[in-house]
């Protein structure tokens, strides 16, 4: 198991979306990358962010970074850590999220629209990892 939030936790998840071709044929044409933003909840007392560099099917880079103000990204997905949980286990995708506000991301939101299935499957590679939350 691994620890969400965690620098290994990134780390792996960079290695597995580079292993996923569902997600390369998605997002061959993608160019862009994130700023992953975990607010505080009840379960989480400082905001957590990673950086993901996201580009023509593959992950070029992912780590944490100390704050959302570290890194200058085409966009920021963020919500509550319960909220991630739900995104990481597969009981909330990452449009419906947005689309229920459980979610908000800065950025096109147009671009976005055009590679759902490629976000999908970005989430479906998350909730592959063995994850231990806090």
């Amino acid at each position: 198991m691994v620890k969400f939030p965690s620098e290994e936790w990134i780390k792996l998840f960079k290695e597995e979306v580079n292993k996923n071709a569902a997600y390369a044929d998605a997002a061959q044409d993608w160019e862009g990358d994130f700023l992953f933003v975990a607010t505080p909840d009840d379960r989480l007392k400082e905001e957590v962010v990673f950086y993901v560099d996201l580009w023509h099917g593959k992950c070029r880079d992912a780590y944490m970074v100390p704050s959302r103000d570290a890194k200058k990204t085409e966009f920021i997905y963020e919500g509550a850590y319960r909220n991630w949980i739900k995104l990481i286990n597969g009981e909330i995708g990452p449009i419906r999220g947005l689309l229920t506000r459980k979610f908000k991301v800065t950025g096109s939101m147009a671009k976005i629209m055009k590679y759902t299935k490629a976000a999908t499957e970005l989430v479906g590679t998350a909730s592959k990892i063995p994850t231990e939350f806090l």
